[in-house]
């Protein structure tokens, strides 16, 4: 793969119509997605990127399409997913890399096989293909170090498609269907009559409509709070590295406590760490401190904290916070989100491999790069309206599920903003849950 910057070569030229009935901000997996099955019920609909389509978290994330280990909520979600998957194969007519050779959770201990047991018993309620794995029976089909693992978790209808390639691939077929995707277009606000949204202005013009969908990562929550929308959505820096082609030892997915690979469609291997997510302290960070508590104290291992983020970055102590539909926004000075890898990471990469994977010791990492996960304070996303602001709907804080879920995702928010039946029970990502007293519950964070 090659890296999105905001020089990679735009592959999407629309023109922002006057009036549409349906703006979607944003051009990663949620928002192509939702774009697309809007089309394809013949209405007119229109998604403004303000870098490239998929250019950030959408491409640089490990490609999974699981089922395996989702929180129960939402699993229904992920199932349909997985069908949408190879509906989108035939109905695109290209080739999304998306293939089921199974998703492994690879245990070292006997604490992660009985984890593993109770997502297995949810499994079975959903008439799942899931099922533990003893040592003799993983070795079998995971050819990694013997004595490294003692058990997995294997859910053989998972998968993987390729984010770069699938994505932009997605919004081929939706513009193809009548959509409109426009790159190189921010959005800078929405604009409101008499309390009723009208419509948007971006950095080409104003565009009328009274149903938008923010879908727009981890700039969502700094958007939002412009037009006096609150979500507790902060981000952390993951690493991820390619190795050139390598030798067909496995063709799946698979995860321990630390390390997680999987084949690529080209022959290689993409690979990361579990152990090593970095978050930048910024203004947000503090803001939204106590809805983040429960998480810190839960589940936060292997989060470092950065004190100074990067410069244009979402969270950035520098950044502005508040402007007009005449300003030029964060969204037009940082159009694509490219942090630089992690070098401990890659250096944790490498020598992971090869301890996992003898059989590939020597094989060379041919890139790495590194993405910003949207995350929200219980691991789920928001998918809802705005109470407060109708027909401003919002689909963001995927925590680094929105990939695998995405087409699911973008049926949903498709069907949510036409006043149709979401057909799975969207309690658990209500907009409210972080503001109406509800305990947060931790969902998984992997």
């Amino acid at each position: 793969m090659a890296t999105y910057t905001s020089s990679t070569a735009k592959q999407f030229s629309g023109k922002i119509p006057e009036q549409t009935d349906f703006l979607i901000i944003g051009g990663g997996i949620i928002g192509i997605c939702t774009a697309y099955w809007l089309a394809q019920k013949g209405v007119h609909v229109t998604l403004c990127e303000k870098g490239r389509v998929a250019g950030e978290q959408s491409s640089r994330n490990w490609g999974w399409v699981r089922q395996q280990g989702r929180d129960a909520a939402e699993l229904p979600i992920t199932i349909e997913s997985n069908r949408l998957w190879h509906q989108l194969m035939k109905e695109t007519g290209e080739d999304l890399g998306f293939r089921q050779h199974g998703v492994y959770f690879l245990a070292q201990k006997e604490e992660e096989l009985r984890k593993y047991e109770e997502f297995l018993a949810l499994a079975k309620q959903h008439q799942l293909d899931t099922k533990l794995l003893s040592e003799r029976e993983l070795y079998k089909h995971v050819p990694g170090r013997k004595g490294k693992w003692i058990g997995a978790l294997l859910t053989p209808s998972d998968g993987r498609a390729e984010p770069w390639v699938a994505v932009p691939a997605i919004g081929r077929a939706a513009e193809r269907n009548g959509a409109i995707i426009v790159e190189d277009c921010a959005v800078r606000t929405l604009e409101f009559e008499g309390g009723k949204l009208t419509g948007a202005v971006t950095e080409k013009g104003t565009i009328k409509a009274n149903r938008v969908l923010l879908a727009a990562r981890a700039w969502s929550s700094l958007f939002a709070q412009n037009i006096g929308v609150s979500m507790p959505q902060l981000s952390v820096r993951a690493t991820v590295a390619a190795t050139k082609t390598a030798p067909d030892i496995f063709n799946g997915n698979a995860v321990d406590s630390k390390f997680a690979f999987r084949k690529r469609q080209d022959g290689g291997f993409t690979l990361a760490i579990c152990d090593l997510h970095e978050h930048y302290i910024g203004n947000d960070s503090f803001r939204h401190l106590s809805k983040w508590l429960p998480a810190a104290k839960a589940s936060l291992k292997g989060i470092s904290f950065a004190v100074n983020s990067p410069k244009n970055y979402p969270g950035s102590w520098n950044l502005k916070r508040k402007w007009t539909g005449g300003d030029i926004t964060p969204f037009e000075t940082c159009r694509v989100l490219n942090p630089p890898p992690s070098q401990t990471a890659i250096k944790r990469i490498q020598t992971r491999l090869v301890d996992r994977l003898p059989q590939l010791q020597g094989l060379k990492l041919e890139e790495s790069w590194a993405g910003m996960i949207d995350a929200l304070p219980d691991f789920v996303p928001i998918m809802d309206e705005v109470p407060t602001q109708k027909g401003v709907f919002v689909a963001t804080g995927f925590s680094g599920h929105g990939f695998g879920i995405g087409p699911a995702a973008g049926r949903i928010m498709s069907d949510m903003m036409m006043d149709k039946p979401a057909d799975h029970d969207l309690t658990r990502f209500r907009y409210s849950r972080f503001s109406d007293g509800s305990k947060i519950e931790l969902g998984p964070f992997i």
